[in-house]
């Protein structure tokens, strides 16, 4: 059984900083790519930043490329998201996200809050 799971989240105010991490369960993400999306209200779910989990190779949105940093843990099995000069348009539930065998797998969420 897949699991991830997200932790992290919080309020923080415009310009501040916030390090999400996403823990597998059930699965070794040496083989896969994981990613981030997020889902403010009233908008879809959008795509953040991914990594290969394998090679460290990362990509990233046009919102996040220079101000957030995906990056993992080979050894914990886990993912972060760092993200920095956060902006209140940055506010949303954050997601962990990987495929495994052509089956899709997300975390429960994580809730970002920028506000002053």
């Amino acid at each position: 059984q897949v699991e991830l799971v997200e932790s992290g989240g919080g309020l923080v105010q415009p310009g501040g900083s916030l390090r999400l991490s996403c823990t597998a369960s059930g699965v070794t993400l040496n083989h896969h790519v994981v990613q981030w999306f997020r889902e403010a209200p009233g908008k879809g779910r959008q795509f953040v930043a991914g990594i290969t989990f394998s090679s460290g190779s990362t990509f990233h949105s046009a919102s996040a490329k220079g101000r957030f940093n995906i990056y993992r843990d080979t050894t914990k099995n886990m993912i972060y998201l760092h993200m920095a000069r956060l902006e209140v348009e940055d506010t949303a539930v954050y997601y962990c996200n990987t495929n495994v065998d052509d089956q899709e797998y997300w975390g429960q969420g994580t809730q970002v809050t920028v506000s002053s």
